[in-house]
């Protein structure tokens, strides 16, 4: 079945352009933190600075849920890699004129943010759509180690970048590869069935996704637990950079790697569900996932060592595997068909309250340092996610 998947030009052209755009994304998020450590000296500057990125998600998510039911989402994803590769370029050429400052970042972030925020109802949504609906348990199991194989790979890249080239040679190669999704995208053969886009009809629709999930149990724990781990787990994102340079002492590379360390762990954990060899059900893949990348969050924040923290972090990556992939999953296969962008888009949202957890994982890193900071948020959110479990079926 994945051969049939590889097999599919369309499947390719969609595949490809999430592993380099989301590569890219992964490289800019590590680099600009990097660089606002390097500038301010504060975890809470970088954790700011990561948030004005995930912010659109929160504030545009369902919006553009209910947008793609009415445009053609080729066109969506086109406009927005264009968008990403001006942005990126823009910020390069103020870097090499010596002209960047930490706004300029804030605002390009925001700009490539908002772009984002249109991933799940747009290009995730036509992966399962060219899939069909029998085989889009494994394309969205593919495209998820495909994801976890570009977040490790961007701040891998991002720290040997930064180290050879410096942050204009970072955005440079971020807006190249932008450019390059917008060539693979255009020879898309795409058919939507589209109707006319009415502004003030974008509310009603969102509630009429809301109100299709409240006779779904498992769509509402889909909901809660992306909200619990995108704030408490996720936000341990904006520390990598502090944590690896003032904790452990290591250089922008192996900041990367130990960055790369918990999605390489998804990569091989995507791998065993998309070859079928995991035959618990869904909600247990999707909770007991979330439930191992907490504790190991808890075990890294408290280990003195680089490398064993590395290893935790990895280990963390087989419990977020089954947590990104049966997020899509179960929207995909459980939601009405008419339904399932605006429901996408709803998990667009959950995952943008994630800016929320970075900015109080870097009040707490000023407080408790960053090592501090991730116990804390991540010893809440374990118990967050085991109480909503124990609940799902009052739903």
């Amino acid at each position: 079945m994945i051969r049939s998947l590889l097999t599919s030009p369309d499947f390719l052209r969609l595949w490809s352009v999430g592993a380099l755009s989301n590569a890219m994304r992964w490289l800019e998020l590590l680099v600009t933190g990097l660089y606002t450590f390097a500038v301010t000296g504060s975890a809470s500057a970088v954790a700011e600075i990561s948030a004005a990125r995930m912010m659109p998600m929160l504030l545009f998510g369902a919006i553009s849920g209910a947008v793609s039911e009415s445009v053609n989402r080729k066109y969506i994803l086109l406009g927005g890699l264009c968008l990403s590769s001006l942005t990126a370029g823009t910020l390069a050429t103020l870097a090499a004129a010596g002209r960047l400052e930490l706004w300029h970042i804030a605002v390009g972030g925001f700009i490539s943010g908002s772009v984002w925020s249109n991933e799940m109802a747009t290009r995730r949504r036509m992966i399962g759509e060219v899939a069909g609906q029998k085989r889009v348990a494994r394309a969205i199991a593919v495209d998820s180690v495909t994801n976890a194989g570009t977040h490790m790979a961007g701040p891998v890249l991002g720290g040997i970048v930064v180290e050879l080239l410096g942050i204009t040679g970072a955005y440079c190669l971020s807006a190249i590869a932008q450019l390059a999704c917008v060539l693979i995208v255009s020879g898309l053969a795409y058919a939507q069935e589209t109707r006319p886009l009415e502004l003030g009809r974008i509310p009603t629709d969102i509630l009429a996704g809301l109100r299709a999930a409240e006779k779904q149990p498992i769509i509402w724990m889909v909901f809660v637990v992306t909200v619990i781990v995108n704030v408490f787990a996720f936000s341990y994102t904006s520390l990598v950079a502090p944590i690896g340079s003032d904790q452990f002492g290591v250089s922008p590379a192996l900041v990367g790697i130990l960055a790369g360390a918990e999605p390489f762990g998804g990569i091989i954990g995507g791998a065993v569900l998309a070859a079928g060899a995991v035959q618990l059900g869904s909600k247990s893949v999707f909770i007991g996932g979330s439930a191992v990348f907490f504790l190991s969050l808890i075990t890294m924040s408290l280990l003195p060592f680089y490398w064993l923290a590395l290893l935790v972090l990895f280990l963390g990556g087989l419990g977020t595997a089954g947590f990104s992939n049966m997020q899509s999953t179960l929207i995909l296969t459980e939601a009405p068909a008419d339904m399932r962008s605006r429901l996408l888009g709803i998990v667009t949202v959950c995952i943008g309250t994630g800016p929320l957890g970075v900015l109080a994982a870097g009040f707490l890193a000023n407080r408790l340092g960053p090592s501090g900071a991730v116990l804390a948020m991540a010893s809440f959110g374990l118990c967050a996610v085991l109480l909503t479990a124990t609940r799902v079926p009052k739903f």
